[in-house]
């Protein structure tokens, strides 16, 4: 808690420097604000990142790193940013369609996740068989 009324306060000390016309204090306010905004644009992306990947956990039993690498999989596939394509498949949770780009790829992510789990339970097979 204190922690954060320091925080609060060297803001004010910023923001009172920038008032009274210091240069210095007013790019760093700017670069804070812009560090700020990017770093909250990250959050709310890491957000419907990890809810995407539940869906896909739930939809695909599967863990949560193959989870993400399907989801990396369909963004690379459609040169679209991950957060994209995750609000995507969140969005189609909801009932909103998927694009058609996102469900071709989203089909041959999930076929090549399924032949790489054939493989797996195959050659578990084979070595629990010796």
């Amino acid at each position: 808690m204190q922690r954060t009324t320091v925080l609060q306060e060297d803001w004010w000390k910023l923001r009172a420097e920038a008032t009274w016309g210091n240069a210095s204090a007013g790019q760093d306010l700017v670069a804070l604000r812009a560090e700020n905004d990017q770093l909250r644009r990250a959050l709310a992306g890491r957000a419907v990142i990890d809810q995407a990947r539940g869906m896909v956990m739930v939809l695909t039993p599967c863990g949560r790193g193959a989870a993400r690498n399907l989801l990396v999989d369909v963004s690379r596939q459609c040169d679209t940013r991950l957060p994209e394509v995750a609000a995507a498949v969140v969005a189609a949770w909801e009932g909103k369609p998927l694009p058609e780009r996102m469900q071709r790829a989203l089909r041959r992510a999930l076929r090549r996740f399924g032949a790489e789990d054939r493989g797996r339970d195959c050659s578990s097979a084979d070595e629990s068989s010796r």
